[in-house]
């Protein structure tokens, strides 16, 4: 991803169109405009001259306004209205690009103190009280990275709290794109610690209100799908993934909420994989968890190493030796980059289990070994 254009973005504004009314005026989806304004891809050429005429500037001007925003920290000091708001999303961006970066760098510590200033500025009524609800939608949608981040950094306890607060803002702003998005975080955190009836029950209270586009419905069968599994039933699990992929055989939507960008088929393969992993069918897991960790689909994700540490235990559970060596072995360069304590949990729990495997390759469990003494190492040593 290139980086966020905010001066294609505020022109668009100045002009006096929202996405929507922009995209119809170009007759794409509005999603398109999303990924043109967040730099994630670039209008075709024969769309250029379009929306130049559009946006009342010469054609050759064009091209200024499609330039990465320059990196800069987010000031909230003195920020008080519709900029506080601005800020706050602007901080948020910046973490989000970080937690997608080579294999997501730590977030979690800088989320969640910038949302305990964001908190007690909100307690105090320290904003401009006419852009309330643009400042409490902003603040949700960071509460929303901290718990994710703490979530993946297995700070579990936090990171319910923080989803907590997410969720009362949202509703608090009216913002129901970003409460849908905190509730999927919900159900995958319920899920994860061992609770599957609560991530079904989350999913299936989302899916029963309606309301929801395809693509996002895709990922709460998800959360369905998994929560089926968690609580033994596996059969009605994978129908459900089906009805999962089908829906995302629809594309992108007007209706599509920003964050769904990573709602792709290579999430699902992702989940499906792990799903057959932790019911101990490696063999169907594998072919999943290959198209996950090669991320086909487009969306590149920070968290993409957990996918490749439930390949490793499926390979070796399986006694697919040399699959295992050569992920092994490409694993081991990105463990000092790893942040994600879920992931590098699962990679230490599957390296120790293959190294007692006596009929391991000796080739294998050098590998294994490398893995754990990587994970061992001072991530600050270089």
């Amino acid at each position: 991803m290139a980086g966020k254009r905010q001066r294609l973005t505020q022109r668009r504004k100045s002009c006096g169109y929202t996405q929507e009314t922009f995209a119809e005026s170009l007759r794409v989806d509005r999603t398109t405009v999303q990924r043109w304004e967040r730099g994630e891809v670039d209008p075709q050429p024969h769309q250029r001259p379009r929306i130049a005429k559009i946006l009342g500037i010469a054609p050759e001007e064009f091209d200024a306004l499609l330039e990465p925003d320059t990196p800069k920290l987010c000031a909230l000091n003195g920020r008080k209205g519709e900029d506080l708001a601005l800020a706050i999303r602007e901080l948020s961006q910046h973490l989000v690009a970080l937690d997608n970066e080579l294999d997501g760098l730590p977030i979690a510590d800088t989320a969640a103190r910038s949302f305990k200033k964001v908190h007690r500025r909100l307690g105090e009524g320290d904003y401009d009280h006419k852009a309330e609800h643009d400042v409490q939608a902003a603040a949700a949608e960071l509460a929303e990275v901290a718990g994710w981040a703490l979530f993946d950094a297995e700070e579990q306890a936090a990171a319910r709290r923080l989803n907590q607060e997410a969720l009362l803002l949202a509703r608090l702003s009216g913002d129901r794109e970003i409460e849908l998005l905190i509730l999927q975080n919900m159900a995958m955190q319920a899920g994860w610690v061992g609770r599957p009836r609560e991530e079904l029950a989350i999913a299936r209270a989302v899916i029963e209100q309606g309301r929801i586009s395809p693509r996002v419905e895709a990922i709460f069968r998800l959360r369905e799908a998994r929560g089926l599994a968690g609580t033994g039933q596996e059969r009605e699990a994978v129908r459900t993934f089906d009805r999962a992929r089908s829906l995302l055989q629809d594309g992108e939507r007007r209706d599509d909420p920003p964050w769904a960008w990573w709602v792709t088929t290579d999430e699902l393969d992702g989940q499906l994989g792990s799903t057959f992993q932790e019911a101990g069918q490696w063999k169907r897991g594998i072919p999943y968890l290959q198209q996950a960790v090669q991320q086909k689909a487009g969306a590149k994700v920070g968290y993409r190493s957990i996918s490749a540490a439930r390949l490793l235990g499926c390979y070796l559970e399986e006694h697919a030796w040399r699959d295992a060596e050569r992920l092994a072995e490409s694993i081991v360069p990105s463990i000092g980059e790893t942040s994600s304590a879920r992931t590098l949990g699962l990679l230490s729990s599957t390296a120790n289990r293959g190294k007692s495997v006596r009929t391991a390759p000796s080739n294998l469990r050098d590998a294994l070994h490398r893995i754990d003494s990587m994970m061992q190492e001072d991530p600050c040593e270089i």
